[in-house]
């Protein structure tokens, strides 16, 4: 990946993201589709408000994340383009969120969560200085899921 760019999102970058994205397999549970709550969210500039920011390889939109403050912490959701996971790409997409969130928002902790079977995404974070904290059961896209809950104090 180029060197990547981050800007709040825009109407343009969350339709693409919401419509045009799908994953493949088990990871099609990452689609905006999937969960019409998530769907509505991102697609609605009221609900996205300040929180979601697009993250860009060149012109390429790559990937997003959201941001929600939790007192001193934050909780940090991120996603990859589908057509760039897999690749080896994950770190340098990671820490380039991780930089912009530790400057902007200066949390004592990020935390995020993250499918139980999505393990390359686990092993992403942990090798980022996250640890898991436990697990936790969450009714999302139409049933009941595993997540593995995971934490990054500051200075890690």
């Amino acid at each position: 990946m180029e060197d990547l760019r981050i800007e709040k999102m825009d109407q343009q970058s969350a339709r693409e993201i919401a419509d045009r994205w799908k994953y493949g397999g088990e990871y099609a549970f990452y689609d905006m589709t999937a969960d019409p709550e998530d769907y509505a969210e991102i697609t609605s500039p009221e609900q996205r408000g300040e929180r979601y920011f697009s993250v860009f390889s060149g012109s390429a939109l790559a990937g997003f994340f959201c941001v929600e403050r939790e007192g001193e912490a934050v909780e940090l959701g991120l996603c990859l383009r589908p057509d760039l996971t897999g690749r080896g790409l994950g770190q340098a997409f990671l820490r380039t969120v991780l930089w912009y969130v530790e400057e902007r928002f200066a949390p004592e902790a990020i935390r995020l969560r993250v499918a139980s079977f999505n393990r390359r995404a686990v092993k992403v974070y942990e090798r980022a200085g996250f640890e898991r904290t436990g697990t936790a059961r969450v009714s999302t896209n139409g049933g009941i899921y595993e997540f593995v809950m995971m934490e990054r104090r500051r200075g890690a």
